[in-house]
């Protein structure tokens, strides 16, 4: 994420103009904006003739420079985008005001936004700021028969690609080396900065030897971790033992795993942690939070009243960070996260035990 302009719009809102630089920074986009918000970009927009000495077409595209009141935003993964619903407040056109319209955001477009950002808002673009330095993080595990490629995403972890050969004896098993070769060109064709190679076993050292043998413009960006299963599981070891933060300082998904995993350490043992809104309020009422565990798309359906929450959020975030605590906002994409979700979406290490 760049941003080339920081100022103050009307009733204190602070502007921002910023340039998305990849998909990660649109997923950040995502959970920033919220109904009510405004923001500009260039756009195009079906403009109606109202010319009645010419046949009506359905409309001309033309090029306009809007202002939205945001009603809704959509993270079109997939699509590579951002979609920024609501009304035209301000535009180059005057006949276009008050009507509905989609602003579609992508990558290296700029926008303007002006909102009164939350801590954890401006906290989150900052990281998107920061991240843009690292390097990009492939993560390759491997065990006999099967091998499996994921990226590394602020927003997760996504499977790349998978592949199996089965090894060992029988009619149907291949030599180790097919699997291998087509592991290594996988990566060469991904061209990641970094690769983290983990597996159980002897397996992934002799998959290095034929990379570094086969590919070795690669062999300078391989690190190898031991991990007891490969696959998600193994992607999980890798994230949990901190061993991407060695490529990606303070890595967002590698905190996150961390955490559920002290989270669920403690609910275990019955110590210090409590989950839940009703009982994270109670929590924070009695400064005993030290962490704030809360899932972004929930936080966000909460803050925009589209929840069920008997609590406010936003008072009990604000709660913990007056007292000294830590606020965490994970990615629903992302296992831990779903961990959390299904926690009720909001859960806290805390100081001491209440009860």
């Amino acid at each position: 994420m760049r941003i080339t302009d920081r100022g103050y719009g009307e009733e204190g809102r602070e502007r921002l103009t910023l340039v998305p630089e990849n998909v990660d920074d649109l997923w950040h986009l995502a959970h920033v904006l919220e109904p009510g918000d405004l923001v500009e970009g260039d756009t195009t927009r079906r403009i109606q003739r109202n010319d009645d000495q010419m046949r009506d077409t359905g409309g001309q595209r033309e090029h306009l420079f809007v202002t939205l009141q945001v009603d809704e935003v959509e993270f079109a993964r997939f699509a590579n985008r951002l979609r920024v619903s609501g009304v035209i407040v301000g535009c180059s056109r005057e006949d276009q005001l008050n009507a509905h319209h989609t602003l579609n955001v992508e990558e290296h477009d700029e926008i303007t936004v002006e909102k009164h950002f939350k801590p954890d808002q401006t906290e989150r673009l900052e990281e998107a700021t920061e991240a843009a330095e690292n390097p990009d993080v492939a993560i390759a595990t491997v065990e006999e028969g099967a091998a499996y490629v994921h990226t590394v995403q602020q927003y997760g972890t996504e499977e790349y690609a998978s592949f199996t050969k089965p090894t060992g004896k029988g009619d149907f098993s291949r030599p180790r080396e097919e699997l291998f070769a087509e592991l290594g060109e996988a990566l060469a064709h991904l061209d990641a900065d970094a690769v983290i190679l983990a597996g159980p076993g002897f397996t992934k050292q002799d998959a290095l030897d034929y990379i570094e043998e086969e590919h070795r413009d690669l062999a300078d960006q391989i690190t190898t971790v031991d991990t007891s299963a490969a696959g998600d599981r193994g992607v999980h070891e890798v994230l949990k033992r901190g061993a991407v933060d060695e490529v990606q300082k303070e890595t967002r998904i590698s905190k996150e795993a961390t955490l559920i995993d002290d989270l669920t350490a403690e609910i275990a043992q019955g110590a210090k942690a409590t989950y839940g809104p009703e009982d994270v309020a109670e929590a924070a009422e009695f400064g005993a939070i030290e962490t704030l565990l809360v899932v972004d798309d929930r936080l966000r359906k909460e803050r925009q009243n589209e929840g069920d929450w008997s609590i406010d959020v936003n008072e009990v975030i604000e709660s913990v960070e007056q007292q000294g605590g830590d606020v965490v906002v994970f990615s629903s994409e992302f296992d831990p996260g779903q961990q959390l979700s299904n926690l009720g979406g909001i859960a806290a290490i805390l100081r001491y035990r209440l009860q």
